[in-house]
């Protein structure tokens, strides 16, 4: 939950294309870059990654548990995940376009059907889904970074140049327009929403299939195999980590040293993003995930460690009340601050959410069963009013 605010934050303070580069809406300074390139290298798409192998993962425990007591677990899961579906269009539609939530309950519902699936299978299943979705989109984005680069050297066509052009231009008045619907007041971008983008969603969970279904399978392939509960022993663990980290961090700082010099281009940052660093995204965070399993023994014994611990329980509560804060800071019903704080800016507001998630998270559970959002979520489920208080 720390490491997707650090990512997400470039997507509350500015336009959805500030996700890609620092340079939008407006050039950033070097500190903007700077800032930029190592959130690219440390966060970007690993911690998205963890936490779907997390979310897969967590769907058999769920079902594992209710098994265990006798119910139906499958059919309680499906319940679950159809009141995650709900909340996700609820997040979208009242506060943030980022929402995850929608995509992981409607591929969620997808990836249960493989759960009985031997964790070989699945494993094997899911790289091969992975890396085609991936080498295709590489192929796909591979003209129009080619036609970027081009001009960049001064070696296009006046054709060409005056295509760039027209392209650079045209994201950067769809940059202005969405700074101005996002400064509007909140009911008008509610409306804005349902008229314009009612199937966002849709499309982002098209877009984004290929990833998020092969790393629940991956997930869940993981905690067949003891992953999460401790059974893998630590050189096994330590193999992953090191290796995992040198596959990854290799590739991802060798496309970092080809788009920075270059300022972040748009169409540049889109392939590099979402395509080129893909497997290197995966190999990272299972290395991240080796090493939290390492280091958990003690570290939950730490002031420190029991605070994250109590912030990723909450997790779920976590997530939307940083939505909450953030557009509240960075949108025109708030302080309407969007667009007008740079990358190595946005540090501080991350660094603000940080307090915040393990601020209150611990304090609240001496006193609470669950977070609130936790706590609804499983009432909904259960189609009862479960404890709340200790």
């Amino acid at each position: 939950m720390l490491g997707i605010l650090a990512v997400n934050i470039a997507g509350f303070a500015g336009p959805t294309q500030a996700t890609l580069s620092p340079n939008i809406p407006v050039p950033g300074s070097p500190a903007d870059e700077a800032a930029f390139a190592f959130i690219f290298v440390a966060f970007e798409g690993k911690m998205r990654a963890l936490f779907t192998l997390l979310f897969g993962a967590s769907m058999l425990l769920f079902v594992e548990r209710a098994e265990a007591a006798g119910r139906d677990g499958t059919a309680l899961q499906y319940r679950r995940l159809g009141w995650l579906l709900l909340f996700g269009l609820l997040h979208y539609l009242l506060l943030w376009w980022g929402d995850i939530l929608f995509v992981y309950a409607a591929i969620g519902l997808l990836a249960l059907r493989f759960r009985n699936a031997e964790p070989k299978a699945l494993v094997a299943a899911a790289l091969l889904l992975f890396a085609g979705w991936h080498g295709y989109g590489a192929v796909v984005a591979h003209p129009g970074v080619n036609s970027e680069e081009q001009v960049r050297l001064g070696e296009a066509r006046p054709a060409l140049i005056a295509e760039e052009a027209k392209q650079t231009s045209e994201v950067r008045k769809e940059a202005a327009r969405e700074i101005a619907r996002y400064q509007a007041p909140f009911v008008e971008q509610i409306k804005d929403k349902i008229l314009n983008r009612p199937f966002w969603q849709v499309g982002m969970t098209m877009f984004t299939f290929g990833e998020t279904f092969p790393l629940m399978l991956i997930g869940m392939a993981l905690y067949r195999s003891g992953f999460f509960s401790g059974a893998w022993p630590r050189r096994r663990l330590w193999q992953l980590a090191g290796g995992g980290l040198a596959l990854g961090l290799i590739p991802t700082l060798l496309v970092l040293g080809w788009v920075w010099p270059r300022h972040f281009p748009i169409q540049a940052m889109t392939a590099a993003t979402f395509f080129w660093t893909a497997l290197p995204h995966l190999t990272m965070a299972l290395a991240y995930a080796a090493l939290l399993m390492l280091a958990a023994p003690r570290l939950v014994q730490t002031t420190l460690g029991k605070r994250i611990e109590a912030a990723g329980r909450m997790a779920f509560s976590n997530y939307l009340g940083t939505t909450l804060v953030m557009t509240a800071i960075f949108y025109g019903w708030g302080l309407g601050l969007i667009g007008t704080v740079g990358a190595a800016g946005q540090m501080l507001f991350v660094a603000l959410g940080w307090a915040l998630m393990l601020g209150w998270s611990k304090p609240w559970l001496t006193r609470f069963r669950q977070g609130p959002l936790e706590w609804l979520w499983r009432s909904l489920t259960e189609r009862r009013r479960l404890a709340f208080r200790r």
